[in-house]
């Protein structure tokens, strides 16, 4: 028998795995089945109704999320019939459905309103009828359920059931009076929580962090990497204005599958921090002045130049591999070698998905940096750094350093001056990971790329430009393109 099994959907035969659902199927065929409670990461439940298709030589419609394919098997999802039975789904949907699109935060990226936009009837054949006003209920640390605007599609109780392994959400009441319900005593402060709202379809499950900050039409949206552990989660920064508002996951099935923690999904703030370095800095007459990028390149390069070894590099594990292989052929030519060291936190995985957890090692790019060269014996290197003829940072934040002995010239790159940098020779302003485009390394070796989100402040540069100029101007390489 054989693995595959031909189908038409929609007129378009294609060929998917025995066991495939129909729903599923219509994807390879570039057809998208109106659905509410199917999400590929969760047990399927068929309770909206909403994703019936016609099957040939079948008396009753199908619920394509839970009828796997057949061989020569023929489906219509634009039917008559079909389309009849979803437009009476949308309207029983807005018998109760408060009309609030214009203070909702899901407008502009609401399944309802897509739906209903798509193929609802044009009016309703309900007349005078009441609507439910139930207040807002606060469900956790960053989530609020508005009931009014449920569709009880159940995606957050399964996600919390099936998924988190914490089964605190339920369905409550019956009939028109059902709603989500959060067990007595229990709150979503889970360390995945978040994720029920990124599962629900409307706007019923709220971000607290994201309220009322933007539109979803006002967003610009980009493919990232978590910055927030060594798990490499795939998501999607959003911008507005130059400034990161909002971080969603972006489904990889290699990696997260449709998921992120709330560590990574909350913690972006030092993306928008206004304390930044701007412009490139030298020292002169015992403080830092401005310079432009020429100057500083070339003063970074005579102070290289006449260094003496070993030179000894602090750097992060929060800078791209670009970066890291860089600053490692930079201090190669000091006969040195560089450490970093990485902040931890208790490990939290996702039970419902194998090897999938915020890691305890709250860095992107460890793995990059051990492949590069770098080590992990910070303290013996800040030790020696003492008695180094001279000391690279790659935005460390130094905390706990004391400031180098006067005579150990120091050579800053990073997107904030701390405190035990300040008597750099050079100080070089560098874009963070939202401003640049580059690559991390994941505990499973596994090497993914960032892309530019947002514009950097004022002549930031990556740091992988910052450093190969300065390779060029040692006669190291050739730099690279402004």
């Amino acid at each position: 028998m054989s693995d595959l099994v031909k189908v038409t959907i929609e007129g378009r035969e294609v060929e998917v795995p025995r066991g495939t659902t129909i729903l599923e199927a219509a994807k390879h065929a570039g057809v998208l089945i109106p659905h509410y409670c199917y999400h590929p990461s969760l047990p399927i439940a068929g309770v909206c109704r909403m994703c019936l298709v016609e099957v040939e030589g079948w008396p009753e419609l199908a619920a394509s999320c839970a009828t796997t394919v057949a061989e020569g098997q023929v489906v219509h999802v634009s039917s008559a019939q079909a389309r009849a039975a979803r437009q009476g789904v949308l309207e029983f949907l807005l018998i109760n459905h408060p009309l609030d699109c214009p203070i909702c935060d899901q407008a502009g990226e609401c399944e309802l309103q897509d739906y209903v936009f798509q193929e609802g009837r044009s009016g309703t054949r309900y007349g005078a009828y009441a609507k439910r006003f139930n207040p807002v209920e606060d469900f956790g640390p960053d989530v609020l359920y508005v009931p009014n605007r449920c569709i009880l599609c159940t995606r957050c109780v399964r996600f919390m059931e099936h998924v988190a392994g914490e089964e605190v959400l339920n369905v409550s009441e019956r009939g028109d009076r059902a709603y989500i319900g959060i067990d007595t005593g229990h709150t979503l402060d889970h360390a995945w929580s978040g994720n029920v709202v990124d599962l629900c379809p409307v706007g019923s499950l709220i971000s607290k962090d994201f309220l009322h900050k933007a539109r979803a039409w006002d967003l610009d949206r980009t493919a990232s990497v978590c910055p927030g552990c060594t798990q490499g989660c795939s998501v999607m920064l959003e911008t507005r204005d130059n400034t990161v508002l909002r971080v969603k996951p972006r489904p990889n099935a290699e990696v997260n599958r449709h998921f992120i923690c709330d560590y990574g999904r909350l913690n972006y703030d030092w993306l928008n921090r206004a304390d930044r370095i701007e412009v490139p800095l030298v020292q002169e007459n015992g403080r830092l002045v401005p310079a432009d990028w020429d100057r500083a390149i070339e003063r970074t390069a005579d102070l290289l130049r006449s260094a003496k070894a070993p030179w000894v590099g602090l750097v992060s594990a929060g800078v791209s591999c670009e970066a890291l292989e860089a600053a490692a052929r930079l201090l190669k030519m000091g006969g040195g070698a560089g450490a970093f060291r990485v902040a931890e936190g208790e490990e939290a995985p996702l039970p419902g998905v194998p090897d999938l957890a915020l890691r305890k090692e709250r860095a992107p790019n460890v793995h990059g940096a051990v492949a590069a060269g770098f080590g992990r014996d910070w303290d013996r290197a800040v030790a020696e750094a003492r008695h180094a003829g001279l000391v690279f940072v790659l935005d460390e934040d130094l905390k706990g350093v004391e400031a180098l002995p006067s005579g150990v010239p120091l050579i800053y790159v990073g997107t904030v001056l701390p405190q035990a940098a300040r008597g750099a020779a050079a100080v070089l302003p560098c874009a963070n990971m939202a401003e640049e485009e580059g690559s991390f390394v994941n505990l499973r070796g596994k090497r993914q790329a960032y892309f530019q989100a947002k514009t950097p402040p004022g002549m930031a540069r990556p740091a992988a430009w910052v450093l190969e100029e300065i390779l060029a101007a040692l006669g190291a390489g050739t730099g690279v393109a402004a």
